[in-house]
């Protein structure tokens, strides 16, 4: 799961899907980071932790960290929050290989539209908004790869 600085968006994603993953026993590693560098070592943002908590989700624990190229070659499936972040993770993308590994998250619930999960991080009443969001598009991946074949 990522996005710009990893405090925000990509953090509740990675919480969300973490328990979709407990609650099907899928076995399933899950992180998450950013594209930028800013805010690395650092927790996620009160008003993701608050919006996860109050949905019974504790993301207190993540610490904020920078993708690196090595993340493609580990993980099977890279989800971008939006556009942007979804152009920057392509790049460091060694080969075809590894950029079909790589989705913008909305594209599950929405496909072809090339819509981006808005980033809440100056608008305090977007938090409840980009929850709902990437809860739709977690439960996507946990039935579309969860029934399919293990992540």
């Amino acid at each position: 799961m990522v996005c710009l600085g990893n405090i925000c968006r990509s953090p509740l994603a990675e919480g969300i899907m973490k328990e979709k993953v407990r609650r099907r026993n899928l076995g399933w590693e899950v992180d998450s980071a950013g594209t930028g560098y800013w805010h690395t070592g650092e927790g996620p943002d009160p008003r993701s932790v608050a919006i996860a908590q109050r949905k019974g989700i504790d993301i207190r624990s993540q610490r904020a960290r920078q993708i690196r190229p090595k993340d493609l070659e580990e993980f099977d499936l890279i989800f971008a929050m939006d556009t942007q972040n979804f152009r920057d993770i392509r790049l460091l993308a060694a080969g075809a290989e590894q950029e079909q590994k790589i989705h913008l998250i909305l594209d599950l619930v929405h496909p072809g539209e090339a819509r981006s999960v808005p980033d809440p991080y100056y608008d305090d009443d977007g938090f409840e908004g980009v929850f709902r969001m990437l809860e739709e598009a977690c439960e996507q991946i946990a039935t579309r790869w969860g029934e399919n074949r293990e992540a």
